[in-house]
């Protein structure tokens, strides 16, 4: 089985997002969202919700970034929806992840797994959730990036991450660096994070037990896809902000 680059270089910090999947058919979010929503220059979902944890999920022992990422998600769904932190455990992540990836530490291709939550769902504190929907975002457009950070619908960004990505990483410090040495996008491997929030800076994502962010000049360079994930809640954000129709009628055609 095709390993993803970089898995296992770290000690700690594993990666596992294989090349990004291409594919015409993916629902593009330009395509269902209303007139645009203005959003505020700052946001950020675990500052508006509070008790918002942000685990490792075992990404320290295995290279299972991509089910990290929709536990994260879940969480976040979840604490809207329940109005409660439900108990994601870790075992339950490891689970899924080594069901797709058929029982190897091989890492994921992230379009693959989004279709496999939508169609049969996952484990999760006990329970299976399903998302309605999963959209592509224009990795060109920052708005859309904003405007669906800012409608909680969940951004996911698969990133093929530099090696100077793992040195700012482990001083504290933001995702940044674009050039100079060992700023070749893949140098160090392919991750997937889920992004909580943006400033002017960029987004800000939560990955290996903590908040990371990251300027948009990395996200523009290193970022080689990026979904909004719409889950079956329809709050007023949502409303306000996507065509819940036109979502509809391309679900029907899958």
């Amino acid at each position: 089985m095709t390993m993803a680059k970089g898995i296992q270089r770290h000690p700690i910090f594993k990666l596992g997002k294989k090349p990004a999947k291409r594919d015409r058919r993916n629902l593009p979010l330009k395509s269902i969202l209303r007139a645009a929503v203005k959003v505020p220059d700052e946001y950020d979902f675990d500052t508006s919700h509070s008790g918002v944890p942000t685990p490792v999920f075992a990404n320290d022992r295995f290279g299972d970034c991509v089910i990290a990422g929709r536990a994260h998600q879940t969480l976040r769904f979840e604490l809207v929806e329940q109005r409660k932190v439900i108990p994601i455990s870790d075992s339950e992540v490891v689970r899924e992840y080594l069901l797709e990836t058929g029982g190897e530490d091989s890492g994921l291709v992230v379009l693959d797994s989004l279709t496999r939550w939508r169609r049969r769902g996952w484990i999760a504190a006990g329970q299976r959730y399903f998302i309605t929907a999963f959209a592509e975002i224009d990795r060109g457009a920052a708005g859309q990036v904003k405007q669906a950070v800012f409608t909680e619908l969940g951004v996911g960004l698969g990133v093929s991450l530099p090696i100077t990505a793992q040195f700012e990483f482990e001083a504290g410090k933001p995702w940044a660096t674009v050039s100079g040495a060992g700023s070749a996008p893949g140098s160090w491997g392919g991750h997937y994070v889920y992004v909580t929030g943006y400033t002017s800076l960029g987004p800000t994502c939560v990955t290996w037990g903590r908040k990371q962010r990251m300027s948009w000049a990395f996200f523009g360079r290193y970022c080689d896809e990026a979904y909004a994930v719409i889950d079956a809640l329809d709050t007023a954000k949502k409303r306000r902000t996507l065509d819940r129709a036109k979502i509809e009628k391309f679900l029907k055609r899958l």
